[in-house]
């Protein structure tokens, strides 16, 4: 069913932003990632009723990790619409015309699109005081340390200014160094980096800033955050302007005038792309008077008057060995295309992930096909399918396996799921690995130094047999001093990173335990919610369902996992271990917003969505991210989208910020 796919499809695409937003650990690959999005959006544009107020074809970014302070860009840092080929860059230039009411030819301004990690400085009097990542598009991460190690940003302006500004752009590594870069590594018996982007967003988040100016990063600043009207009429005009002030010169940027040299641009730049010193994967087009920039304004999420221009993916032609497959932490077991090695996208690739039966069915490829392998400058590649004329004649479609790969135990099937299942969570040893990986990781119980090889290793060893065991493991302290390369300092910090663990927030440990629907976001809502593990192993699917965002589905996961003996154990288990998560106390009720759901949405000019949350949350109330029968209040800023349709659909109260604050100005000061 239509609503079955597009549930799985916002749930898939949520989950990979997340890992390519907050992990640095992309899964799949940029044309991959865009395919994903683009069915999502087709099933929503042929039946809006699927489209809701969530959907990831209406957000901006992602949420900014922890470890870094917060701080709040002086504009949001929007994202671009996507355009794939000829036709969508002439019907982004028909809108253009048609919002302005104009036949003329439009001047165009075409940029690189790097691949890279973006970046916003904030100057006061032409002095830089901070630096920040993009984080969710409206609050980043502050690495201003970092920034200054990078050549190309200016400690201070050339010449004068005065007031604070925004600088925004992209972070990239040249291959030059990022070549270097895994010599060196290699050499040192290091894991080596996937490609250039992941290095770079890795040195800018590295905590010691030493380490951040051995990745030689370069900057290319794109533009400023607010109204650069002030500045320069045209958008070459801005960039210009920021070269003056000691940024590195843009000699990409090239001025169209119309949409056919825009396109005779951007396929030049493709044909180059392989010569070019660092990687990119499109180019942006843009709106070249910052006057018609204006009139155009702003969608809920990025500038009407630019898109960016998505490069087809680079390809390679390669012989499918086998087609094997893996357990998951959850028991799925899904395929993987084994592959004679080739070199895609600046990797040899030998692997790559074919998702589900129903994908492996949809793409038709067979063991000895020559099969169509493209990468776009991520860490798992994909298969695009096979030369069907060059298939061997006594080829035959692959058969799903009936028992489980790792335990063989017989697979089954969800109704209403394409996934086959391994229902033996208890002993599966595929299972289990990647379940303690899940626990250990750093949005979970982050144990330092218990990574993927430890985890085999000690699994191997029967020091561990499942979550509970990694606390005990100080009872084998003397084995593991004798192991290989368990040096004493080494056993000490992970057995001092395994007791710290034991007080990391409630939060971590639910998204830890690995429950079905629940992510990073529903964990921090349900620890806030029940105050501890215990209040939420009790709670009634009722009580849950009462939680904002938590619906029937989610609810029933929860109440499933918590009923099963197994983990009623692990619980009890846990608890002996002394495992004492930082409580969240439940605010008291009477306080201003009690009994209250409110959600925020649009830019909000006088505070952060972050803070205005918390405020609600303080003062009793509940926030949530999406609206529904269960929402109470909308508090909508310029740029309020669907949202704010939902909310009309359904007759909840309306506010605009000012008359927020007029209403509550004993909580919101």
């Amino acid at each position: 069913m239509s609503s079955d796919r597009a549930a799985w499809l916002r749930q898939e695409i949520e989950r990979h932003n997340r890992l390519y937003h907050q992990h640095d650990q992309p899964e799949i690959s940029d044309s991959e990632f865009d395919a994903l999005l683009s069915e999502l959006k087709a099933l929503e544009d042929a039946d809006p009723t699927l489209r809701t107020p969530d959907s990831p074809t209406l957000r901006i970014g992602s949420a900014p990790k922890e470890g870094f302070e917060q701080h709040q860009h002086a504009a949001p840092m929007l994202s671009l619409d996507n355009a794939f080929g000829e036709d969508e860059l002439k019907a982004f230039d028909t809108k253009i015309k048609r919002f302005l009411d104009s036949e003329d030819e439009i001047e165009y301004e075409v940029e690189l699109k790097f691949d890279g990690l973006s970046l916003s400085m904030t100057y006061e009097d032409g002095l830089l005081t901070i630096g920040t990542t993009r984080g969710d598009g409206e609050t980043g991460e502050v690495v201003t340390e970092n920034v200054r190690t990078i050549f190309d940003i200016p400690l201070r302006f050339q010449g004068d200014s005065t007031g604070p500004i925004e600088v925004r752009g992209e972070a990239v590594m040249f291959k030059d160094v990022f070549a270097e870069l895994n010599a060196k590594r290699a050499a040192a018996d290091e894991q080596v980096f996937a490609n250039p982007r992941n290095a770079a967003a890795g040195g800018i988040r590295q905590l010691d800033s030493r380490l951040a100016a051995e990745r030689r990063l370069s900057f290319f600043a794109y533009g400023i955050g607010g109204d650069p009207s002030q500045l320069a009429e045209t958008q070459f005009g801005l960039l210009e302007w920021l070269e003056s002030l000691g940024f590195r010169k843009r000699e990409d940027a090239t001025i169209c005038q119309g949409i056919d040299e825009v396109y005779q641009r951007v396929q030049e730049i493709e044909n180059q792309r392989a010569d070019l010193p660092f990687g990119i994967d499109g180019c942006v087009i843009k709106v070249n008077s910052v006057a018609l920039q204006a009139q155009l304004g702003y969608t809920a999420k990025g500038p009407r008057w630019a898109t960016a221009y998505k490069f087809a993916a680079e390809q390679a032609f390669t012989t499918l060995n086998e087609i094997s497959w893996q357990v998951g932490r959850t028991g799925v077991v899904t395929p993987v295309a084994e592959l004679e090695p080739v070199h895609v996208g600046g990797v040899t690739i030998s692997r790559a992930t074919l998702h589900n039966i129903e994908e492996l069915e949809r793409k038709g490829v067979r063991v000895g096909d020559t099969v169509i392998v493209q990468r776009a400058g991520d860490v798992i590649p994909e298969v695009v399918g096979p030369v069907l004329d060059k298939r061997p004649p006594d080829s035959k479609p692959p058969q799903p396996p009936a028992r489980c790969p790792a335990c063989e135990t017989e697979l089954v099937t969800v109704e209403g799921q394409v996934a086959l299942r391994c229902p033996n969570s208890r002993i599966c040893p595929d299972q289990i690995q990647t379940r303690l990986e899940h626990f250990v990781s750093r949005k979970a119980m982050d144990i330092d130094g218990l990574g993927e090889k430890q985890i085999e290793r000690f699994l191997e060893d029967g020091l561990i047999q499942d979550i509970p065991s990694i606390y005990r493991l100080k009872e084998h302290e003397e084995t593991l001093l004798e192991m290989e390369r368990m040096g004493e300092q080494s056993v000490a910090n992970l057995l001092a990173a395994i007791e710290e663990s034991k007080t990391q927030p409630l939060d971590r440990l639910i998204f830890g335990l690995g429950i079905r629907h629940i992510g990073e976001r529903t964990a921090a809502d349900l620890a806030r919610e029940f105050g501890s593990l215990d209040g939420l192993a009790h709670a009634s699917e009722d009580e849950l369902n009462d939680v904002p965002d938590i619906g029937p589905i989610v609810a029933g996961s929860i109440c499933e996992w918590f009923d099963e003996d197994e983990n009623q154990a692990l619980v009890a288990d846990l608890r002996e271990s002394e495992i004492n998560p930082s409580v969240v106390e439940k605010v008291a009720e009477g306080g201003r917003f009690d009994g209250m759901v409110v959600v925020f949405t649009g830019k909000l000019e006088r505070f952060g969505r972050s803070e205005a949350e918390k405020m609600v949350v303080e003062n009793g109330g509940k926030a949530s991210g999406s609206v529904s029968k269960k929402t109470t209040l909308l508090v909508a800023g310029p740029g309020a989208g669907s949202k704010l349709k939902k909310a009309e659909e359904l007759g909840v109260e309306v506010m605009t910020e000012d008359q927020f604050l007029a209403s509550y100005p004993e909580v919101l000061g």
